[in-house]
């Protein structure tokens, strides 16, 4: 499980995961990731004189396309009652801030990061997980935030759509953010723009590629008790019709709990005969069930 160096690693499969709570650890990572796709290696840098990991790791997997579906459906869930970042490791991403960053404020106190990312990433490619600015006391949020796009068409489009509308029972308002260490001075401006529209690196990526069409969130009903034992059980599968439950001879009495041989159980319609060419579930079902799977793990050890 521990990674070669970086040259050795493929940059285009490998995945940045960062905000980790200080008690993941590399074999949860593997669990975690591996129902996004076929895992190669997992790391997580330490510290050399505590030997406890950074905050941050880095998931190989076997094709680029696994890649790119773990950050479309990982990012911004929550392991341990933290949101965490999943974008690629390779090094281009840092050189996506073009300065579309906008300010979004009377917030109310019940919104947390995830519901902004989930809110605000329909328009487009956000950079960075939403900040909240929060009492470093106390941890309650301000009442305002600040979210970075990859481009001034998503943040124009988020402030065009969502500028005084209500989120949960509050108008808010969003704005170009102030530049740090300027004179009253907002992104958004022209000078801006006309350097976006020159770097190829943000004009390659464009909105809702990634993020938009991220499935739920939240699954329900797992045993915790299995979840550390070896992956994720698939739900019972029932016999199809007109075949008798496992063990049991044709003929014989169905035990308690299963329908008659050739019925459905109670409450479902008849199901339709299989496609003869059909080799398991198709590509896409198998992805859900994945997603559900990778969820539910999250879920429990929010």
């Amino acid at each position: 499980m521990a990674a070669g160096p970086i040259t050795e690693r493929n940059q285009d499969a490998t995945i940045y995961v960062g905000g980790l709570d200080e008690k993941v650890s590399e074999t949860l990572l593997w669990e975690l990731f591996l129902q996004a796709g076929p895992v190669v290696n997992v790391h997580m840098p330490k510290d050399r004189i505590t030997q406890l990991h950074q905050g941050y790791g880095f998931v190989e997997f076997l094709g680029e396309e696994d890649a790119d579906y773990a950050i479309k459906v990982m990012n911004m869930i929550k392991v341990y009652g933290k949101p965490v970042r999943v974008n690629k490791a390779s090094s281009h991403n840092k050189n996506l801030d073009v300065g579309a960053n906008i300010f979004i404020g009377n917030l109310d106190p019940e919104i947390d990061e995830k519901l902004l990312y989930d809110t605000f990433s329909a328009f487009g490619v956000i950079l960075q997980t939403p900040k909240i600015m929060r009492d470093p006391e106390t941890g309650n949020s301000k009442g305002f935030a600040f979210i970075n796009f990859a481009s001034f068409d998503a943040a124009d489009a988020a402030i065009e759509a969502m500028n005084g509308q209500h989120l949960c029972n509050r108008p808010i308002s969003i704005s170009y953010a102030f530049k740090k260490d300027s004179k009253g001075e907002r992104h958004g401006s022209a000078a801006e723009r006309l350097l976006a529209s020159q770097n190829p690196l943000a004009q390659a990526d464009k909105p809702h590629q990634l993020f938009a069409d991220a499935p739920p969130t939240q699954i329900n009903g797992f045993d915790p008790a299995m979840m550390m034992g070896g992956g994720v059980p698939p739900p019972p599968i029932m016999p199809p019709p007109g075949l008798p439950p496992p063990g049991m001879m044709p003929g014989q009495m169905p035990p308690p709990g299963f329908p008659p041989q050739g019925l459905p159980p109670p409450g479902m319609p008849p199901a339709p005969p299989p496609p003869m060419s059909m080799r398991g579930p198709p590509r896409g079902q198998e992805r859900t069930d994945q997603v559900r799977r990778a969820k539910t793990i999250c879920h429990l050890i929010t």
